[in-house]
């Protein structure tokens, strides 16, 4: 019986362990909160068939709910936000373990995935600019408020983007959900507005999203069009092992501009109501996070990208 006990738990942990992405780039508060939490979510929705997409958009209302609550300047009512906006994370973890462990994953998930996010916060910071101007602010705090806006998108596309690289060199193709718009451009014109309406302009979104992460990150993208060229199926074992040794330390960045940081601030400032700190917060603090990371990343890159022609370069001379 107590093997029996000690095997149940076992395959228990596995499947957890299944159920996230990877170590590398997962946050403590992930781990020890929000990924235990998700994963007992994604276990009740396999059981009563609910899907990852189905998941993702109820996360959406619930995260959009929390941030009309932080309109009010009543604390009781900001707490009650607080707390449906960590449920509604909670359900951003698990959409994405239950179609790991269901094996359900899909472009669209991926896409309301990363959409979800941008919901919350531009409810949160309309909510913020409209109680600061009850308050008596001017319509100028809209100002901060768009800028801050803005720069939460660069730093969840970036942050998301260098992710699923990391992703991509340790896991390869089938362990990340890593994109570019070459192919989604493809993807794009065999679809129809007549016929595919929903899914082309969902698409168009996406493809300009991808753009994006890919203007800013230019020696990445030569890397892994090199990458892509040279290695059509497993990548070289010296090349993944030495990538991830010097991108690993990256991936606290990515995790810092992301949800937990910025949120542990944001109820501190609605706690003391002064919520106007966290848009300079967004602007002043995360984004010249965003351009250190965004140089590590592009210096990491360089590195290998350079170390591949050279050894390429290295293997003509001596006519391999």
């Amino acid at each position: 019986m107590e093997d029996t006990l000690m095997d149940i738990k076992e395959k228990q942990a596995q499947s957890f362990e299944n159920s996230l992405k990877s170590n590398d780039t997962e946050e403590r508060i992930d781990i020890w909160f929000y990924r235990p939490v998700g994963y007992r979510i994604a276990l009740g929705c396999a059981k009563i068939g609910i899907t990852p997409n189905a998941v993702t958009i109820i996360s959406i209302f619930f995260g959009v709910a929390a941030g009309i609550l932080f309109y009010f300047p009543t604390l009781w009512v900001n707490v009650i936000g607080m707390l449906l906006l960590v449920f509604a994370n909670a359900l951003d973890s698990a959409d994405g373990q239950l179609a790991r462990i269901t094996n359900t994953k899909s472009r669209l998930g991926r896409i309301l995935d990363g959409f979800a996010g941008d919901f919350w916060f531009a409810s949160i910071h309309i909510a913020l600019c409209l109680r600061l101007m009850d308050q008596g602010w001017s319509a100028l705090i809209w100002i901060p408020g768009i800028l801050a806006g803005v720069s939460h998108v660069f730093q969840s596309a970036m942050a998301d983007y260098y992710r699923n690289v990391h992703l991509y060199f340790i896991k390869g193709k089938a362990g990340s959900e890593l994109d570019n718009s070459k192919d989604l451009q493809q993807e794009y014109d065999k679809l129809t507005w007549s016929g595919n309406f929903f899914n082309k302009f969902v698409l168009n979104g996406y493809l300009g999203y991808t753009r994006l992460q890919e203007r800013l990150s230019p020696y990445l993208q030569q890397l892994l069009r090199l990458i892509k060229n040279r290695y059509q199926e497993e990548l070289p074992t010296t090349l993944v092992t030495g990538f991830r040794a010097m991108n690993k330390p990256l991936m606290k960045y990515t995790n810092i501009v992301q949800f937990n940081t910025r949120v542990l601030f944001l109820f501190l400032w609605i706690f003391i109501d002064q919520v106007w700190i966290y848009f300079l917060f967004d602007i002043f603090i995360l984004n010249p996070i965003l351009i250190y990371m965004c140089r590590r990343q592009e210096k990491v890159s360089k590195h290998f990208y350079e170390q591949l022609i050279t050894t390429s370069t290295d293997n003509e001379h001596e006519g391999i």
